[in-house]
């Protein structure tokens, strides 16, 4: 199926969305920003923590399921820079897309670090099977999984 021009634009944005309707249904008071580095800014209910969050959402096509999300290099750097402008911690979500359902994760910095390999282009959120089951199974790591099926649409 050939998607939009603009899907990888709508992708990112729906990612951040339901990064945030997550978080508010969870408590968390949260806000998209605009900021290089973050999208969201979110505090953990009965904490003091806030959280800067830069949400990496993919849209995968049918055989590409396994396909790993690159987080290049300065990414972390611009993070960081805009986590302690704001004073909050820095969390990764992570919203895949894979054909009939969808999973978002969140973690926080540290966590993504020990768990990702780190490469040439940069660190690598593989979805291969063993790893999917690595971050159902890990304490930090926060996961929902929708599924989904299309009857009457196009």
């Amino acid at each position: 199926m050939n998607k939009s021009s603009r899907h990888s634009k709508i992708t990112g944005d729906f990612g951040e969305y339901l990064t945030l309707y997550w978080l508010s249904k969870s408590g968390f008071e949260c806000a998209r920003v605009d900021h290089t580095g973050i999208d969201i800014i979110a505090r953990r209910p009965n904490s003091k923590e806030v959280m800067g969050i830069s949400v990496k959402a993919r849209s995968r096509s049918k055989g590409t399921e396994r396909a790993s999300i690159t987080l290049k290099r300065d990414e972390f750097k611009k993070a960081a820079a805009a986590c302690k402008a704001f004073r909050c911690k820095l969390y990764f979500a992570f919203v895949v897309d894979r054909g009939d359902n969808t999973v978002l994760y969140l973690l926080p910095e540290d966590v993504l670090k020990k768990i990702c390999s780190l490469g040439y282009g940069g660190r690598y959120w593989s979805m291969a099977p063993a790893m999917v089951e690595l971050y159902r199974q890990h304490r930090k790591i926060r996961w929902v999984e929708f599924d989904h099926k299309a009857n009457s649409w196009w």
